[in-house]
């Protein structure tokens, strides 16, 4: 899988240009997030998007997809965020008219939590940069790709827009996104727990619990926001122990604001028990993915073994690399 950069190969001689992006997973602060608190995003490099751009002969604008395939104009509801990514890096590339053909190849499961939609919005900007021979400034690439998380989600935190734009894990804290460095690699395993997770459900489940009882929530929110600052230090200094039981400790947390599910609780269980060195649910909750720290490849490859047996539809393995 591609291990995308600030900047992406040029246009081939074809006349098709490509741009990449990553999935991306929080590893603390879900939830945190939304109150101020700091949060941290891992890139997930295992898991990528590419899109592929030319110019359209037949003059309409075309996407190609695994849930879509037609012109841009007849493109349904679930597509809006695309298209309007589409437009918005046509539109910064002073060529908003342009009408080209688009295929997007996406690894990133839908409604995991795992940034799909803005890995996507993401590589389709950088493929009409690499269209135009040009590379957008990352405050250029993040307002395109924030256009589309709005047509996505609403109001859009960024979080995910920073995350799945850079190589290496951020620290995020309202609006604002600073590159950690890696003292030692990280291999970490995501299990798909079968279910959609559902952030709007989550966070306003948690702003009721938060409304009934302000102390207790508000202080399971200031926990939250103190793991996330000492395990910046911690992925500084590569201390994986100390990571691992940390993310045990938040995904209890998590658990006592409504975010988790007998099923999250039982991969997390499964992890730990296969030598893990912690896991946690890993976004919104009520679903989607755990993610669990393994001590190396081999360890990954067991752990990945035992959650699929406690009953993971799906696995995949990343890594990410030392600064």
């Amino acid at each position: 899988m591609h291990n995308s950069s600030q900047t992406d190969p040029p246009p081939t001689a074809a006349g098709t240009a490509q741009g990449f992006a990553h999935a991306k997973a929080i590893l603390f602060g879900e939830h945190a997030v939304v109150y101020g608190s700091p949060a941290v995003a891992v890139p997930l490099h295992g898991l990528g998007v590419q899109a592929d751009i030319r110019r359209s002969p037949a003059q309409e604008t075309r996407i190609e997809s695994q849930l879509f395939s037609g012109t841009a104009q007849t493109a349904p509801e679930p597509m809006g965020p695309v298209v309007a990514g589409l437009r918005a890096a046509l539109s910064a590339v002073d060529d908003p008219d342009a009408e080209v053909e688009l295929l997007i190849r996406s690894a990133i499961p839908h409604s995991r939590g795992l940034g799909s939609s803005a890995a996507v919005a993401t590589a389709v900007a950088r493929a009409v940069a690499n269209l135009e021979a040009t590379v957008f400034a990352e405050e250029t690439l993040h307002e395109i790709v924030q256009a589309a998380e709005a047509v996505a989600h609403g109001r859009p935190s960024g979080i995910d827009a920073w995350a799945v734009a850079k190589p290496a894990p951020i620290r995020f804290q309202t609006g604002c996104a600073e590159t950690i460095d890696v003292g030692e690699r990280l291999v970490f395993v995501l299990a798909d727990s079968g279910h959609h997770g559902s952030t709007a459900e989550a966070v306003g489940g948690v702003r009721a619990r938060r409304d009934a009882d302000p102390s207790r929530i508000g202080a399971t929110i200031s926990r939250l926001a103190e793991l996330t600052d000492a395990a910046v230090d911690d992925i500084r200094s590569g201390d994986r122990v100390t990571i691992g039981s940390r993310m045990l400790e938040a995904h209890g947390l998590l658990g006592g604001l409504g975010v988790s599910t007998p099923t999250l609780d039982a991969l997390v269980d499964a992890a730990t028990a296969a030598g893990a060195h912690g896991a946690k649910l890993t976004g919104g909750g009520l679903g989607g993915c755990v993610l669990a720290l393994a001590d190396d490849d081999e360890a990954a490859e067991e752990l990945a073994e035992a959650l699929r047996a406690a009953g993971a539809p799906r696995t995949w393995t990343t890594e990410v690399r030392p600064t």
